[in-house]
């Protein structure tokens, strides 16, 4: 009798033993998925937060704002609408991206490594710019004159500061999303002003919507085209058209909306002939009622892709990024460097990509001199990003580049660089353009024109190399994100 009551109090102190376990089971189970997990059978789930922070520079006569682009001593006079740094964060349950786009001629890579140190538990932070010929020089190449820096550095550390501030706060910010990817297409809304014409009229999108109310959470939007509308002789600082097309967006989705450029290289510009008023007249580029209308018609654009848009899955969350070093042919690049016009840190050109060395930059005018720069892929679930660091020609998307070599041509036989669409699998992708830095224009090198006999019967060569770092970079930049791709392949 005694043994069987030992065992009857020793068999209910197990099944104890098991019902707390199992509660712990349970706790642990809800805990999970309270925090960002999903069960095996599901894909991940997508977390997304959006925040934006206003980068306009402050005018002074002591403190006078150099505008960028076009050439040396456009100061400006006002503000006729803010410029903003806008970011989007998106996380699984294991890895955490954040995609940023300034309103800016192009951030250098010394100024995102600075970013980056700051913003910890990211997998990895992408920092783009429109490449706006309406904001500060933040690169130096237009100030004064040709001899004199144009870039604020005290500007340039208060755009850091509020760039990790709003990352931050999209981090804190994030919720459940689902996604959903569409594109649109429409080559009357961009001009080239190079032969061979060749033009990206794709526009890409991501729509999140929360997944407790589905409600628009935020908007990715990326276009090809040169942020240029205003001209050369506007100087008021301007956002150009896409800020109208981010206020545009904004309104009729009541969402915040994260801008990107695209392949803007070859001369990707608005339209001419195509932008009219309500009364059917034309309107040019140069007038702000352009910059507004043509702003708007790329919003409608996105709105086509948008509202098309299919689900997609974003997870898992990866990144391939490769540093390279780029060889500095230009001339004028060499010298700015040189006299610090321009300043980054300079390295020497050991004719391999994958090496740089750095040096001083008074040495840059008596050796091969290159720049450090950055390629990379991301995977999102689905979708595939290809970052490249300057402006590409949109002959490199889709592999449009001519064939045979036009007669005249510098490098006629230079074999054709893979495309974009050649080296991201599937149909699924964007592409972001100045990505994590701005070298310049990234040409074909078979289309690389610099040196008489012109190709196309010209008396003299088209616009494009003077603002390049030389012949080689297409081949270096595009085969830095066919190795990415590749590494992103094998995981």
């Amino acid at each position: 009798m005694i043994s069987d009551s030992l065992a009857k109090i020793e068999s209910r102190r197990i099944a104890l033993y098991q019902a707390v376990l199992l509660a712990l089971a349970v706790a642990l189970l809800i805990a999970s998925v309270g925090s960002h997990t999903t069960s095996a059978a599901e894909p991940p789930a997508i977390w997304a937060g959006f925040a934006e922070a206003d980068i306009t520079p402050k005018l002074a006569d002591d403190r006078p704002v150099w505008l960028a682009g076009y050439g040396p001593g456009r100061k400006a006079t006002g503000v006729h609408d803010p410029l903003m740094a806008r970011a989007v964060v998106v996380s699984d349950s294991w890895k955490k991206v954040a995609l940023i786009c300034t309103d800016l001629v192009g951030l250098q890579r010394d100024t995102i490594l600075s970013i980056r140190e700051r913003l910890k538990g990211f997998d990895y932070v992408m920092v783009s710019s429109t490449h706006n010929h309406e904001g500060p020089d933040v690169i130096g190449l237009w100030g004064r004159t040709f001899v004199h820096r144009g870039v604020d550095d005290e500007y340039l550390a208060t755009v850091v500061d509020r760039i990790v501030d709003a990352v931050e706060r999209a981090d804190r910010s994030a919720v459940p999303v689902e996604a959903h990817f569409g594109t649109a297409e429409d080559e009357t809304l961009l001009r080239d002003s190079r032969e061979p014409y060749v033009i990206d009229g794709v526009l890409r999108a991501i729509r999140f919507n929360r997944r407790d109310d589905g409600r628009v959470a935020g908007l990715l939007v990326q276009w090809n085209c040169h942020p240029e509308s205003l001209g050369s002789k506007n100087t008021l600082i301007s956002a150009d058209f896409p800020g109208a097309t981010v206020a545009a967006l904004k309104e009729r989705y009541d969402a915040p909306v994260v801008y990107l450029s695209g392949a803007v290289g070859g001369l990707m510009a608005p339209p001419r002939g195509r932008i009219k008023d309500d009364e059917g007249r034309e309107l040019k580029v140069g007038d702000f009622e352009y910059t507004h209308r043509y702003g708007e018609a790329v919003a409608d654009l996105a709105a086509k892709a948008l509202d098309a848009a299919e689900p997609i899955e974003l997870a898992p969350l990866s990144a391939e990024s490769l540093a390279i070093a780029v060889p500095i042919e230009n001339p004028y690049y060499r010298l700015a460097w040189a006299t610090g016009v321009v300043r980054r840190k300079v390295h020497a050109w050991t004719g391999d990509y994958l090496k740089a060395k750095p040096i001083e930059a008074a040495d840059a005018l008596d050796r091969p001199t290159a720049v450090a720069t950055e390629v990379a892929v991301l995977r999102l679930g689905q979708l595939h990003v290809a970052c490249i660091p300057g402006e590409l020609y949109p002959e490199l998307v889709y592999g449009h580049v001519v064939d045979p070599a036009e007669e005249g041509a510098d490098f006629p036989d230079a074999p054709a660089e893979p495309s974009v669409a050649e080296i991201l699998p599937g149909k699924k992708w964007m592409l972001i353009g100045l990505a994590n830095d701005e070298i310049g224009y990234i040409i074909p090198k078979r289309q690389w024109d610099n040196t008489a006999p012109f190709a196309y019967g010209r008396k003299s060569g088209q616009y494009g190399e003077i603002n390049s770092c030389g012949p080689s970079v297409a081949p270096i930049v595009m085969q830095a994100l066919k190795q990415c791709a590749a590494r992103m392949a094998e995981k």
